[in-house]
């Protein structure tokens, strides 16, 4: 392929998105530069305050139990009270935790900030989710996830590299950088990114159409997306895996702990570099095959990582679940939008997001016990096999939902906001589509799904 048609490709996969979109994908790039507390606060109680490894891991946990509580209240307040409020509200509520971070010394009082900061943090992601449904064409949905994917991989790069570099200076100045990080991304998205939460229907006569309420029961009974829910715990419980199993396995072979780190930021290398490349390959192919596909790549290299016995090998590994990693979060991001009603878009995203949440809290517990106890190679076993249930059930159970084709997949639900796009890599300045309906409502509950898509490490839980 020559240079020019990779420009070509690559200006194809950026251009066309509304203004507002670039501007919340400059909030996330910001606010993921600056992301210092889950890297580095591990190092930080054990090195710094002298706490027991036993204490820094129950720490790092209590971050992903507040996210089970900060999703679903996050889509609620989305829904209720609009995308931009909860957004600017979350991110000053995170900002304010990290740089209590930096000053409260009690071990319990560090406990009690990180849950409140595992809340603040998770509840965000249903808004930014929400916004991105409400402003880019349905046709375009899956791809402007990716790209704010890639912008929260490609922060995260950043901070671990600048991170690194700055630690001379002490954790509590990184803490403090963070807490500012995040407070430039809330004045973003509170100066430049509009309101996009769609307005009530009304009918001919102007009057307001009652619409349906829905309410956190009235999700989960919604029987697709119960299925698409449960089967993302499967694969996100498969994903957060080797986060925890693939340093132990790796030390129980003798390999030095920096050979770990070199590995395993294959997985940040290898999404910063080609998540546009995996994208453009990947558009407009059939979501069902998508998540399909990202489920036995997931199976396929959490599992060969049993047969591994170099670093090199390790990498290999890595590369493969990464490559599903790339094909899941946006394709599964848009598969929950569509599946969600224009009213309701917040409360899906915040219960798919707990979904997440749970698999982080429940993923390190469980791959621990299970290389302490029968070992790694049984670990990897159970996650090929998780791997495979749900990619078996995505194809069997999720056709129909995912694959019927509708009028109004290529309109936004509302305009995009005027004004000069930020230093994005924006290809082309559209001019921003006309409102119009959106996908219908999701289907009465039918039967029981599978279970679903896991929980993020701190490389990916936003």
């Amino acid at each position: 392929m020559s240079i020019d048609s990779l420009r070509r490709s690559a200006r194809a996969t950026v251009s066309g998105l509304p203004q507002g979109f670039w501007w919340l994908w400059l909030s996330t790039l910001v606010n993921r530069t600056g992301a210092f507390v889950l890297t580095f606060l591990s190092l930080y109680l054990t090195v710094e305050l002298g706490h027991s490894a036993w204490f820094a891991g129950l720490v790092v946990a209590l971050h992903g139990l507040g996210g089970v509580a900060g999703s679903p209240l996050g889509g609620m307040l989305t829904d209720r009270w609009g995308r931009r409020p909860t957004m600017v509200s979350m991110h000053l509520a995170a900002a304010g935790c990290a740089l209590l971070l930096a000053f409260v010394t009690s071990a319990w009082g560090i406990a009690l900030v990180v849950l409140l900061m595992g809340a603040a943090m998770q509840a965000v992601r249903p808004s930014i989710n929400a916004t991105i449904a409400d402003m880019v064409p349905a046709h375009d949905v899956r791809r402007a996830y990716a790209l704010n994917y890639w912008a929260l991989n490609l922060g995260f790069a950043i901070a671990s590299i600048g991170g690194g570099a700055a630690a001379f200076l002490g954790y509590r100045t990184l803490f403090v950088v963070d807490a500012v990080a995040t407070l430039l991304c809330a004045v973003i998205v509170f100066l430049r990114l509009p309101e996009t939460r769609p307005e009530a229907a009304v009918d001919k006569q102007g009057e307001p159409v009652a619409e349906e309420k829905v309410s956190m029961l009235t999700v989960l009974r919604d029987a697709p997306f119960r299925t698409l829910v449960l089967l993302n715990l499967l694969v996100c419980l498969v994903f957060t895996a080797p986060w925890i199993g693939l340093p132990l396995t790796m030390a129980g072979q003798g390999l030095a702990p920096s050979s770990y780190g070199v590995v395993i930021a294959v997985n940040g290398i290898v999404i910063v570099g080609f998540q546009l490349l995996v994208n453009k390959l990947t558009d407009k192919r059939s979501p069902v095959l998508l998540l399909t596909l990202s489920a036995l790549l997931f199976a396929l290299g959490t599992g060969a990582t049993a047969l591994a016995g170099s670093p090199v090998a390790f990498a290999a590994t890595v590369v493969v679940w990464t490559v599903g990693e790339m094909i899941h979060v946006p394709t599964n991001a848009a598969a929950t939008a569509r599946l969600a009603p224009e009213h309701a878009r917040g409360r899906y995203q915040g219960v798919m997001g707990m979904s997440w949440a749970v698999a982080g809290f429940v993923a390190p517990i469980g791959a621990g016990a299970i290389v302490d106890g029968p070992g790694p190679d049984v670990l990897w076993a159970v996650t090929t096999a998780i791997g495979v249930a749900a990619a078996v059930g995505y194809f069997t159970r999720l056709r129909r939902a995912l694959s019927e084709e509708t009028e109004k997949d290529s309109v936004p639900a509302v305009p995009v906001a005027e004004g000069p796009a930020p230093s994005a890599p924006v290809a082309e300045d559209p001019a921003p589509p006309a409102p119009v309906a959106q996908a219908p409502v999701p289907s009465a509950p039918v039967a029981e799904g599978a279970p679903a898509e896991g929980a993020a490490p701190s490389s990916v839980s936003a």
